[in-house]
């Protein structure tokens, strides 16, 4: 268990759970660390977390290490995004609790024959990053994305990945 985050769990206006992420850990305007985001995410090895909708259990393994840090998904991002995707790791816990929407698919691909036998889910998650202005908060910006799970041989589901993140563009309520 990873001790020291800065996430909170808020209902925004609409009724929707956003997790804020108050505590910028991966920073650079360029490249993120991404071994620096691994060894993070090591602490949660072995951890699981429940739903909060549907009182499902979800499991931190070893394959979420590899996979976080190191998808085809993830090598893609550039700029805020990649930077969205570190910091997000500082509150896996709290992503997995709002998680909502969840999509069962089969599994495909023979390389996850076991560590999917059971299919994939796709929750939706929602989480707010800081902005600043000479050390002043100027504001927070709003990214959704998808936490991947797979229904492994045994019965749990294990965390695989966060993927498909991109920065919230809804227009305010007229």
């Amino acid at each position: 268990m990873i001790d020291n985050r800065n996430a909170t769990v808020v209902t925004d206006a609409e009724g929707k759970k956003l997790v804020i992420i108050n505590d910028i850990r991966f920073k650079g305007k360029r490249k993120i660390d991404w071994d620096e985001v691994k060894q993070y995410i090591k602490g949660y090895v072995g951890d699981f977390y429940e739903i909060s909708e549907t009182a499902e259990v979800i499991h931190i393994g070893n394959a979420f290490v590899k996979e976080f840090p190191g998808s085809n998904s993830r090598t893609a991002l550039m700029g805020a995004t990649a930077k969205a995707k570190a910091n997000s790791a500082t509150a896996i816990p709290e992503l997995i609790q709002i998680a909502t929407n969840p999509k069962w698919e089969e599994n495909c691909k023979e390389k996850h024959r076991k560590d999917a036998k059971l299919g994939w889910y796709r929750y939706d998650i929602r989480f707010a990053l800081p902005v600043y202005d000479n050390d002043l908060l100027v504001r927070y910006n709003i990214y959704i994305g998808v936490l991947l799970v797979n229904h492994a041989e045994n019965g749990n589901k294990y965390l695989y990945d966060v993927i498909a993140i991109k920065k919230e563009t809804r227009s305010p309520q007229q």
